[in-house]
């Protein structure tokens, strides 16, 4: 069943295809970086005053690309951070060494002040206390110059040292998490063309992996197929991997270095490939060395239903509960509790992290409903087959528009044959 007949005769359809590819020119418009930044600062900040809050201070590598348009050292936790305040310029407290040397390569930023850091505790408890200390001060400077001393500051991303000595210098310290999934969850037009272009490079990785698996490669060297298409036309990041043979289940592990052998089924990911630092979440199934059988065709044809079913139902004004009740029950796939399939059979926001608002499964949608909103994109997947033995497996991406889900990743969804 292709999915072009599929979603023929509904509200369901494809995205235009782009019109350009990753690089930059002067004679077309594409992707405009300093708009992508521009965009995201102006929704976080009016997402902040909506909440009544006057500032946020983030750490952690999503939520200061997303404030600052920067990149920095994520080798371990709260290196740099930022203070973001709702109505001045961003302050980025940058690690030792690239408050040097960035100020000059992002001019964008005016405000660099260097971060203190206790190494995810490594100098022992009282120094880190000491250190945090110190940090909290700076914060509270900082803070007292924009004249915020007085008002609640959102914090998201610290540690409980960070958190404990805020407290100790703060009025009113709230949590900011929330927040900044509130202003990640609907995508500017920047950020949608951003998660388009990375849909476009899965589906490089999903073509160069079909015409370049057979059987004899080890799962590593399928992987590597897919990983050299992505990064040759210029993902970020790259990632793909495969479940093959007696692995093609549920949550077989992946990674093993199997040898994928003539007749297996298998299925593959490469959810977190990226671009600008926005994630693809895309899954495949293929045939080795043979047609799909009758079993595995009819898996297929109902997963792809059901899944155009979860997606037919994210629509702006409607609720995650509408599309979640497209999900079979745990009990009707042999389960005893929903939290069995959590991220088996679900849907979720992608952004610049991986999993983002809103989220579309039976364990949380059904009693806890969000409200899905024009701008979200979202990745829905799911599986079908003999639970535990074989699966066949795939995801599509959705942006959801005024005039209805259109999907951006165009390779085909039935089961793929290779040799």
């Amino acid at each position: 069943m292709a999915l072009t007949q599929d979603v023929s005769n509904s509200s369901i359809s494809y995205m235009p295809p782009l019109t350009f590819g990753p690089g930059s020119v002067d004679w077309q418009h594409r992707i405009d970086p300093a708009e992508l930044r521009r965009q995201r600062m102006e929704r976080a900040r009016a997402t902040l005053k909506d909440n009544g809050i006057t500032a946020i201070l983030a750490s952690g590598s999503e939520y200061c690309r997303y404030l600052t348009g920067l990149r920095g050292p994520e080798f371990t936790p709260d290196l740099w951070y930022v203070l973001f305040p709702a109505e001045s310029e961003p302050v980025v407290f940058a690690h030792a060494g690239y408050v040097c040397n960035m100020p000059p390569e992002a001019p964008w930023i005016r405000e660099w002040r260097v971060a203190r850091s206790w190494l995810r505790g490594i100098p022992g408890r009282e120094a880190c206390k000491f250190e945090a200390a110190e940090f909290a001060k700076d914060i509270r400077t900082e803070l007292e110059k924009l004249q915020l001393g007085d008002e609640p500051l959102a914090v998201a991303g610290f540690d409980s040292y960070a958190r404990t000595a805020l407290g100790e210098v703060c009025d009113r310290i709230v949590p900011g998490e929330g927040i900044m999934q509130e202003a990640m969850a609907v995508k500017t037009s920047e950020e949608v063309a951003c998660l388009r272009m990375a849909g476009a490079i899965t589906d490089r990785m999903w073509s160069a992996i079909s015409r370049g698996m057979h059987a004899g490669m080890t799962d590593s060297e399928v992987a590597a197929v897919g990983r050299s298409a992505g990064s040759t036309v210029g993902a970020e990041r790259v990632v793909a991997g495969f479940r093959s043979g007696p692995l093609a289940y549920e949550r077989g592990i992946k990674g093993t270095n199997l040898i994928i052998t003539h007749g297996d089924l298998l299925f593959g990911n490469v959810c977190g490939t990226s671009y600008l630092g926005y994630n693809a979440c895309s899954y495949r199934t293929f045939t080795v060395g043979r047609a799909p059988t009758r079993d595995e065709n009819t898996w297929m044809e109902e997963l792809q239903g059901r899944l155009l079913g979860v997606i037919g139902e994210l629509v702006p004004g409607r609720e995650t509960s509408a599309a979640a009740r497209h999900f079979p029950a745990a009990r009707d796939l042999g389960y005893e509790k929903e939290a069995e399939l959590l991220t088996i059979e679900i849907g979720h926001g992608i952004g610049l992290h991986q999993y983002e608002q809103p989220v579309v499964n039976r364990q949380w949608s059904l009693e806890y409903p969000q409200e899905i909103k024009e701008g979200m994109v979202i990745a829905v997947e799911g599986r079908a087959g003999v639970p535990g033995k074989s699966t066949v497996r795939i995801e599509y991406m959705v942006i959801v528009t005024k005039d209805g889900p259109m999907l951006i990743d165009r390779y085909p969804t039935d089961i793929i044959s290779v040799s």
